[in-house]
């Protein structure tokens, strides 16, 4: 049975769109709409928002929001790795402010039939872009050793090798069931037992099938890219792999990195800050926990864009 479809819930909303310092008449950009809570909270200041989302469904379903706001909102079907050509295809060259919310939406997870949910039996698709290559296909025809490699990355699971030995043995993956089943019992994990593996072996697959790292590396980049001096960056993630690639960007790019030793000398470092960090991380308190328990692992990070240039890519366009 599909899961019962439910709105997706903005986490850290008032302290993102704050962070923002929404100003009207300047331009915002949403680079994962989602839902469009962000985007409404932006318009509702004043601001303009161009929204990205390489979901389909998201930006079909935004079109009603898009035309009742009376130009104040345009959705872009693209990932948000694209934001510095798409804009420049629509005269855009800079912008005041962006908001990211990382991962899955709930809107993917809540509707079944799109494979990313282990509350739902369905095909493992878990394609965001709903294109390319499927998670069943994925699982169906990957090597065990870059199966066990993507769990051991993506969701830095201990038992890796047993369970990619486990699912090549289950083949072939028709459903997510039958997938969280292998899984469970490949790293002999029994309901009751703490650190379901499943969770995490979901998580693993979907990031490698949507690139989901390289992604934010690269929107990361186009952010740096199109933000005029004093704009400012919200980046909301929902675990340690994103955290740690938005918090190594921010540190960068605002030259706080240390020089690791007092015994050795300070590096010096060619590339004047781009950014400054505009406050430390903001994670939910707990009413919001308890409204919206995915807010749980949610973690804000704030930048403002200094006047400095661009680095250009130099973080290298790959995630660690």
């Amino acid at each position: 049975m599909m899961a019962e479809v439910v709105p997706h819930v903005p986490v850290l909303l008032d302290e993102a769109v704050g962070g923002l310092c929404v100003a009207a008449g300047e331009a915002y950009v949403d680079a994962t709409f989602g839902a469009g809570g962000y985007a409404r909270a932006i318009m509702a200041r004043g601001g303009a928002v161009i929204a990205f989302d390489r979901d389909p469904d998201a930006i079909e379903e935004g079109r009603a929001l898009e035309l009742a706001s009376k130009g104040a909102l345009r959705l872009v079907h693209a990932p948000f790795s694209s934001m510095v050509s798409a804009l420049a295809a629509q005269g855009v060259a800079g912008v005041d402010g962006m908001v990211f919310d990382i991962g899955v939406s709930s809107m993917q997870l809540d509707r079944g039939a799109r494979g990313f949910s282990l509350s739902a039996d369905a095909v493992p698709d878990m394609r965001m872009a709903q294109d390319g290559e499927t998670a069943a296909e994925f699982l169906d025809t990957a090597a065990e050793s870059v199966i066990a490699d993507v769990i051991w990355r993506y969701g830095e699971e201990p038992r890796s090798r047993r369970i990619a030995r486990g699912i090549v043995a289950a083949r072939p993956i028709t459903s997510t069931l039958a997938l969280a089943h292998a899984v469970r019992k490949a790293a002999g994990w029994r309901e009751g037992m703490a650190k379901d593996p499943a969770p995490r072996v979901f998580q693993a697959i979907r990031i490698h099938i949507n690139g989901e790292l390289d992604e934010l590396v690269a929107g990361l980049d186009a952010a740096e890219a199109l933000l005029r001096p004093g704009g400012r960056l919200a980046v909301v993630t929902f675990h340690s792999l994103e955290d740690r690639i938005v918090k190594n960007f921010m540190r960068e790019r605002s030259g706080e990195e240390g020089r690791g030793s007092r015994h050795l000398p300070e590096r010096t470092n060619r590339h004047l800050p781009s950014f400054e960090r505009a406050s430390k991380a903001i994670r939910p308190g707990a009413a919001e926990i308890a409204r919206n328990p995915r807010a749980r692992s949610a973690t804000l990070r704030l930048a403002r864009r200094t006047a400095a240039p661009a680095w250009s890519g130099h973080q290298g366009g790959k995630a660690a």
